[in-house]
């Protein structure tokens, strides 16, 4: 059993792939012996994290997951701590899991108190209500029930351990269920955040690790997540070497839904390793091209500019040049002399590692049919992102690149993703991987949608969702530093798209770091844009 950390890539498998390596497990081993390792690991995991709890509320749901609860709790009255277990009974209209009735019936024998009741009290509670392929139904006997103990667990001060998944929480997706009516609501997404405050959550995912934990509601559902394989390793495929994104050839379980991106794949930056007579050409010219000024409508936009191109300096870029669209406004940055200001037809783009959009609004229009058709490699950002969603002919230009084999990456938000694939951003937010993974097959391309849980897409890769980041990055122009690293990270790479996607997945990390360490070493202090885009280089400690 291990921690989830940022130390090394893991692999992540959907609801079908699990369900197959149960079956596995189940037809190597004695009956009810996965179930028991599943309990043995929760309530381990209890005891390590709450050592000194004396009332611990388990809370056991009609199905399986009930029944590892079951096991958790035998196993703690076992090492004497006092556990109450509430159960919602047998499922209705279902054939009973044998493995489960077997957990309650040990449990029962060995003295464990089991009642139809939330306890008054707890210092400790363990969802086993709702586990894998399960959801909330309001119009299905016994939700309400579970609804009021998942309400009680939520709106208490003590730590909680969900066992495989939050309940609720889709496995694939990372999308919550919210379908309880009022008074008794079950919530998620920020609302949820807001709620639980500093409240402590774990989750201790069985046998193989879900995408659904990692994005969308899942991080902030799933809080601290731990994993146990029961034992069951060789019916897993081996770890990852160092630097893999991809399975090697020849594994014999099937590919992965996903990775969860890790340390392994944050390669240092270039130059980091550089011979002694590099010069500055050495790591590619980066242009920025955007920071749109629009007299008419009082509209100054440059800031987001240079934040992108201060950005790509600290990032490691050579030389990097800043070409804003309208009436030219500045000529020099004071905070950043040492990028150079251009008019946009002064630039060579086939020479130059792109980044377009960013403060760009209505002007960036203009420029995007010779950096779609020039640019030697491209970032497409923010307005950028939407001019294409709507011009047919832009799109064509796009696709065409990946004929080029130029390097291509869209960095959409949910609506940009959303206007690019002719729907909303409720519904890209409904199957994130899903999304991103359409959009990189629609225009050929790397797709980095991001958000909580950004995830990495690109045809002919297993996707990529990032870990890194917290809410300090939820303030403007973040994504313009993120979109400047990238840049930088691509011009120090030779021209060829299949360097593309390691490189977002590796920036993408590295820019999430940035704000976790910050929250650790500056806690309570807000994080802006200009301090990111300025500590890119100096905090990862290059």
């Amino acid at each position: 059993m291990h921690r989830i950390g940022p130390d090394r890539s893991h692999r992540l498998d959907a609801v079908a792939a699990t369900r197959a390596i149960e079956q596995q497990a189940a037809s190597r081993l004695p009956a009810q012996a996965l179930m028991q390792r599943a309990g043995l690991a929760a309530a381990r995991l209890t005891l390590a994290l709450a050592p000194h709890a004396r009332r611990v509320w388990v809370a056991c749901g009609p199905g399986n997951n009930g029944g590892d609860g079951f096991e958790a709790a035998l196993q703690l009255h076992l090492r004497g701590v006092p556990v109450r277990v509430s159960w919602t009974g047998p499922p209705l209209g279902k054939p009973h899991s044998r493995d489960a009735a077997a957990a309650r019936a040990r449990a029962l024998a060995a003295g464990v108190a089991v009642s139809n009741a939330a306890p008054g009290d707890f210092d400790f509670c363990i969802d086993a209500l709702l586990g894998l392929g399960s959801a909330f139904n309001a119009e299905r006997d016994g939700q309400q029930q579970i609804a009021e103990w998942l309400h009680a667990m939520q709106n208490s001060s003590a730590p909680c351990l969900a066992l495989d998944l939050p309940s609720g929480l889709d496995a694939d997706t990372g999308v919550s269920s919210a379908t309880i009516d009022p008074p008794v609501a079950i919530i998620s997404g920020a609302e949820y955040a807001r709620k639980i405050g500093s409240k402590r959550l774990f989750c201790l995912s069985f046998l193989t690790l879900k995408p659904g934990l990692f994005t969308a509601d899942g991080r902030d559902r799933a809080g601290e997540v731990w994993f146990d394989d029961l034992g069951l390793e060789s019916l897993l495929q081996p770890a990852l070497p160092s630097g893999e994104i991809q399975a090697p050839a020849g594994f014999g379980a099937p590919p992965p839904a996903a990775w969860l991106i890790g340390r392994d794949r944050a390669a240092p930056a270039a130059r980091s390793q550089a011979a002694h007579r590099s010069h500055k050409g050495s790591f590619g010219d980066v242009a920025i091209v955007g920071g749109e000024s629009d007299l008419k409508r009082v509209s100054h936009m440059t800031g987001a500019a240079l934040l992108a191109g201060r950005a790509a300096l600290h990032a490691g870029a050579g030389r990097v040049f800043v070409a804003l669209l309208g009436p030219p406004t500045l000529t020099v940055d004071p905070v950043q002399p040492e990028l150079m200001f251009r008019s946009p037809a002064a630039l060579d783009f086939s020479q130059l590692s792109v980044a377009c959009g960013c403060g760009g609004g209505a002007a960036i229009r203009a420029e995007l049919p010779r950096l779609l058709s020039t640019a030697r490699q491209l970032v497409v950002d923010a307005d950028a992102l939407n001019a294409i969603a709507f011009d047919s002919q832009l799109q064509s230009l796009l696709r065409s690149r990946s004929k080029r084999r130029a390097p291509t990456v869209l960095t959409p938000h949910p609506l940009e993703a959303a206007r690019l694939l002719g729907t909303t951003a409720a519904a890209v937010q409904s199957d994130r991987l899903a999304a991103a993974a359409q959009l990189a097959g629609q225009f050929s391309c790397v797709v980095m949608l991001k958000g909580s849980g950004t995830v990495v897409a690109a045809p002919g890769e297993i996707s990529a969702i990032n870990p890194t980041g917290n809410a300090l990055l939820a303030t403007a122009g973040t994504g313009d530093v993120l979109a400047g690293m990238l840049t930088a990270r691509l011009a120090a790479q030779p021209a060829d798209s299949r360097a593309a996607f390691p490189v977002a997945c590796s920036t993408v990390f590295e820019h999430g770091l940035l704000a976790d360490r910050w929250l650790q070493q500056r806690p309570g202090e807000p994080l802006t844009a200009s301090a990111l885009a300025l500590g890119a280089l100096r905090d990862l400690g290059e």
